[in-house]
């Protein structure tokens, strides 16, 4: 009977031949060869009884070891050569398939538009918590415990009956909390989401976006107010605007005052959009309450301030032309993507 190779010989024979293999036949050549019926591996096997008896026990140890890498190596190639066997070949005379990438949130859009024109101005942001104690929402405000806004159907109230914590109906706490932790000079603007009990339709969400500027200084002005807002709309929706302040009333600034902006779609002419007025109301704005400054220990007979907020869908509204405020909630993608 034939002396059997040695396991060494049989796999230096392998390890030389597995690196020409290129395809899954070749897998299966040399599989065939080395672990077949007749292959290298199964003749050692059966050419151990020409061996002498005290080698056989560590040939046929060693010749086991080889059988089970074998296997594992040749399993290995099959495999890799199984998926690119199965993989889709590519037709690159087929048209591409266009890619869609995200965007960002018309609000969030008009929101960074609107905070980089006031970083210029050097105001910094601010901002604070949605559910908010009635403390910053309301009494820190001068607003009187009789005002309609403290009432159940205007307000969201988080402890219901006694009322000390609410989701916030305007920016307006941050400015408090700001007053309270900072000295002036204080120069900043406030961005947030706000809530109150008003009946989803075209122009009222019981959920929206606010914006609010504040600037507490020595010898701060009215005029300081009607100068920069200007200078705000300008920056924002071009040179040609215009902008009054009509007398307003608003518990935390005296004197107060609503700012309009002359019509961006007839330029003050008058059309369906401005009911002919030729100006759209954008925002209320005034000088900082002494009582609110003295709330925040800030001495009214040294500094003054004044704020301005708007809606940031009223502007958006505008800048981009839509005429509904619920489809900028409503996550309509045919809607969304147009931005």
């Amino acid at each position: 009977m034939k002396t059997p190779q040695s396991p060494d010989e049989i796999l230096a024979s392998f390890k030389s031949e597995a690196p020409q293999a290129q395809s899954l036949e070749d897998a299966t050549r040399l599989k065939n060869k080395y672990l077949g019926r007749s292959g290298l591996v199964s003749s050692s096997f059966d050419s151990i009884s020409s061996l002498p008896p005290a080698e056989r026990k560590d040939y046929g140890r060693r010749l086991n070891e080889l059988k089970n890498l074998l296997i594992r190596e040749i399993g290995a190639l099959e495999t890799a050569f199984s998926r690119v066997a199965v993989a889709p070949k590519e037709d690159f005379t087929l048209p591409a398939v266009k890619s869609f990438s995200g965007g960002l949130h018309p609000l969030t859009q008009i929101q960074d538009d609107i905070v980089g024109i006031l970083r210029g101005f050097g105001f910094s942001v601010a901002t604070g918590p949605e559910a908010e104690l009635i403390t910053y929402n309301f009494d820190m405000l001068n607003t009187p415990p009789w005002h309609p806004a403290r009432d159940l159907t205007d307000t969201f109230y988080l402890d219901v009956p006694a009322r000390d914590r609410l989701l916030r109906t305007h920016t307006s706490p941050v400015q408090i909390r700001v007053m309270k932790s900072r000295t002036p000079p204080i120069r900043i603007v406030a961005p947030g989401r706000t809530y109150r009990s008003d009946k989803p339709d075209a122009t009222h969400s019981p959920v929206f976006m606010q914006m609010e500027g504040l600037y507490v200084d020595r010898g701060v002005t009215f005029g300081d107010l009607k100068g920069t807002v200007l200078a705000f709309y300008r920056s924002l929706f071009g040179r040609k605007v215009n902008i009054r302040l009509r007398p307003g009333y608003f518990p935390f600034t005296e004197p107060s005052a609503e700012v309009d902006m002359s019509c961006v779609f007839c330029s003050g002419k008058g059309c369906r959009v401005c009911k002919s007025s030729g100006w759209l109301e954008l925002a209320g704005a005034g000088m900082v309450h002494p009582n609110v400054l003295k709330g925040a220990a800030i001495d009214p007979e040294v500094f003054s301030g004044w704020a301005f907020g708007f809606g940031l869908e009223r502007i958006a509204i505008l800048k981009y032309g839509v005429d509904d405020i619920r489809l900028f909630y409503e996550n309509d993608i045919r809607f969304l993507s147009q931005f």
